[in-house]
C-alpha cells in the first residue's frame, strides 16, 4: 500500500512537470487581447495589440482580459483533467472488471 502511495505521489510530480510545460492560449477579441498560460494554470503572459490599447478605454480592456484568461484556463483545466485521468489509468488500469462491467 505505502509502494502505491509513493509510485501516486511520483507520478503526480511528474505529470505536474509535463503540465508546467504545456501552453494554452486565450484570444479575445480577433486577438487583440491574447493570454498565455501553462497547464497547471498558471498565467504566462498576456500580450494585448498597441493599437486596440491607444484606442480601447479601461472597462473594455478589463473585460476582453477576463474573457482571454478564463478562455486559457479551461484549456488548461481540460488537459489537466485529460492528464491526471490518463495517469489515474495507467497506475490502476480498468477497474470496471472489479465491479462486472
Amino acid at each position: 500500500m505505502f509502494d502505491k502511495l509513493m509510485e501516486a505521489q511520483q507520478k503526480a510530480g511528474e505529470v505536474k512537470k509535463r503540465l508546467d510545460a504545456i501552453s494554452v492560449s486565450g484570444v479575445a477579441e480577433g486577438g487583440k487581447i491574447t493570454v498565455t498560460a501553462n497547464a497547471n494554470k498558471v498565467i504566462q503572459s498576456i500580450h494585448i495589440d498597441s493599437a486596440f490599447l491607444a484606442d480601447a478605454d479601461k472597462e473594455e480592456i478589463e473585460e476582453l482580459l477576463v474573457v482571454a484568461m478564463n478562455k486559457a484556463l479551461e484549456q488548461a483545466e481540460n488537459i489537466s483533467q485529460s492528464e491526471m485521468a490518463a495517469m489515474t489509468k495507467n497506475m490502476f488500469g480498468d477497474l470496471g472488471g472489479m465491479f462486472g462491467k
